[in-house]
């Protein structure tokens, strides 16, 4: 109680001090966002010489920067724009180093000012680390660049985006929409194409603001005048293959008007509108290559080098597999009952669906030595792995191996399909990163589950919902519109007749397009799981185990 007390009346005694009223009275203005009030109390504390804190500085920008906004008129603007001013200065002369935010609050205080706003703004920012030793982030560009969006200085909004990339701030949706929309305002078709894209590679679903400066620009008269009439079909298709799928990069395809609609995709991936079949999107060949090589830098990190360089040098030697079995993760999936084992008859329900599935191609399964050893004293087991063995259809890792390395790195190295229930959470997983994996598995990782002696496979879904570009020059663009049935999903479609009929024709010689490239020198690896013209399609697959004498 005592110390209560105490503690009480050093308050009382701190908020009694002029400082003290004078934060009291600025707290009291920030939370009601009274702008007037701020102000006045500001020149109260320059008329009484009153010494203020990075504190106060802040308080007073984060207020002049919070209400600015709302100033209908542009004298009044222009007045707060001067205050601001003044107040940052003040800072600065009183010895008081600006930190980010006060940075950021002032850009937005400058942004405001009718005339050069965007030009101070951007002025704090590209400035602010030589002078104050503060780091900008992506809040910090904010106002600069949509002073100049929105003024249409298209020219000025790129040199912000260039300076945030060269600090390693990576622009998000508001940003690249904003970027778009000028581009498209100027006439700058080749910029909305590169943001287009930009648009693609950064975002799954795009805002309701997005979707309109989209279907804008492809409504527009210059969006109908700009394509090509005539490309190289071959080379849309190859570079569709190397990126992934679902996009090729090689510049708007067509003339004419473009049709632009609101629709959905039924359950297969074709789009109801134009029935254009959406693509299952990958990781580009030279991210996969990339990925490989992290698995197994990281692999040979923890394993014996010897036994995992052994690994790889047989996988070039046999890369066919169309999918690589975790085969413990399947063998000892449900078995924590009483009789419950290691049961290789779900394992080989699991290669027998999948090689009737691949017409009689084998998978290959990743098993531990320690395991297969076991599983031989049995005769039917024997059998069985032998059989496995002289398909090639069976590895076993090495004793003191983490199996988990292997499965991993042949699914990744080939491209192919990964049956596992494995979640992939654990240190070992984390160390690949969480941009990257997770979309790496969305396209590869096949799960499955007994009911009642059923297989069934969960194969990965049959397209990808995101932004795509046809190799026709038709685009499909899926909506964020919080819908968790995918077969309601709002898509924008937008083709033009013109685009498939072109399709078609010879190839173009000697024609120059624009090319948007994320990556370079890319290597030819197998990539079986993105656009496939064969018959795996996502969904699930039906099989029964088949009853074997004895697990183990």
């Amino acid at each position: 109680m005592a110390s209560a007390a105490a503690a009480k009346k050093k308050t009382n005694k701190k908020n009694s001090s002029r400082e003290g009223q004078f934060r009291h009275a600025l707290d009291t203005c920030s939370k009601s966002g009274d702008l007037a009030g701020a102000l006045a109390l500001y020149e109260t504390a320059v008329a009484e010489d009153l010494r203020l804190s990075a504190y106060h500085f802040n308080s007073l920008l984060h207020i002049l920067s919070s209400s600015i906004e709302t100033l209908g008129d542009e004298a009044s603007t222009r007045s707060v724009v001067d205050a601001g001013s003044r107040i940052f200065d003040a800072m600065v002369a009183a010895g008081i180093a600006p930190n980010e935010a006060t940075v950021t609050s002032m850009a937005r205080i400058a942004a405001r000012r009718p005339d050069g706003g965007g030009d101070l703004a951007f002025d704090l920012v590209r400035t602010m680390e030589e002078k104050y030793g503060a780091t900008p982030r992506l809040r910090t560009y904010g106002p600069a660049l949509f002073a100049f969006c929105q003024g249409s200085e298209a020219e000025k909004a790129y040199d912000v985006e260039n300076h945030m990339v060269s600090t390693g701030v990576v622009p998000e949706e508001q940003e690249i929409a904003a970027l778009l929309e000028v581009s498209a305002k100027v006439g700058r078709e080749e910029k909305v194409y590169e943001y287009l894209h930009r648009l693609r590679s950064n975002v799954r679903y795009v805002t309701a603001a997005t979707a309109e400066i989209l279907e804008r620009w492809f409504r527009s008269k210059l969006a109908a005048e700009v394509g090509s009439s005539n490309w190289d079909t071959g080379r849309v298709k190859d570079a569709i293959l190397k990126n992934g799928g679902g996009w090729h990069g090689l510049g708007w395809l067509g003339k004419g008007t473009w049709e632009v609609n609101r629709a959905n995709v039924n359950a297969d991936g074709r789009c109801i509108s134009c029935g254009q079949q959406l693509a299952c999107v990958d990781i580009d060949q030279s991210k996969t290559k990339k990925f490989a090589e992290s698995v197994a830098s990281l692999a040979m990190e923890r394993e014996a080098m010897s036994n995992f360089k052994k690994f790889q040098d047989w996988l070039d030697d046999h890369d066919s597999y169309d999918a690589i079995i975790d085969g413990a993760n399947v063998a000892l999936y449900q078995q924590n009952f009483a009789d419950g084992g290691f049961s290789l008859s779900q394992l080989d329900a699991v290669v027998g669906e999948l090689s009737k599935r691949f017409e009689n191609t084998w998978p290959l399964v990743i098993l531990h030595n320690r395991r297969v050893q076991a599983l031989m004293e049995n005769p039917y087991n024997r059998q069985l792995l032998v059989t496995w063995k002289s398909k090639g259809a069976l590895y076993t890792t090495p004793s003191g191996s983490n199996d988990d390395w292997y499965w991993l790195y042949a699914a990744v190295r080939l491209g192919c399909w990964l049956v596992t229930n494995d979640e992939m959470r654990d240190h070992i997983f984390e160390l690949l990163g969480r941009s990257f994996f997770p979309k790496w598995k969305e396209r590869h990782q096949v799960r499955y589950n007994f009911a009642k002696g059923n297989l069934t496979l969960v194969m990965p879904p049959p397209y990808s919902t995101v932004i795509q570009e046809c190799e026709t020059g038709s685009w499909h663009v899926p909506l964020d519109d919080k819908c968790d049935d995918e077969r309601l999903q709002t898509w924008i479609c937008i083709t033009r007749h013109e685009s498939h009929q072109a399709s078609c024709k010879a190839d173009l010689t000697g024609h120059s397009i624009q090319t948007i490239t994320e990556s370079q020198d890319l290597p030819t690896i197998p990539a079986k799981c993105a656009n496939n013209s064969n018959s795996k399609r996502a969904g699930c697959v039906i099989g029964k185990r088949k009853e074997r004498p004895s697990t183990f």
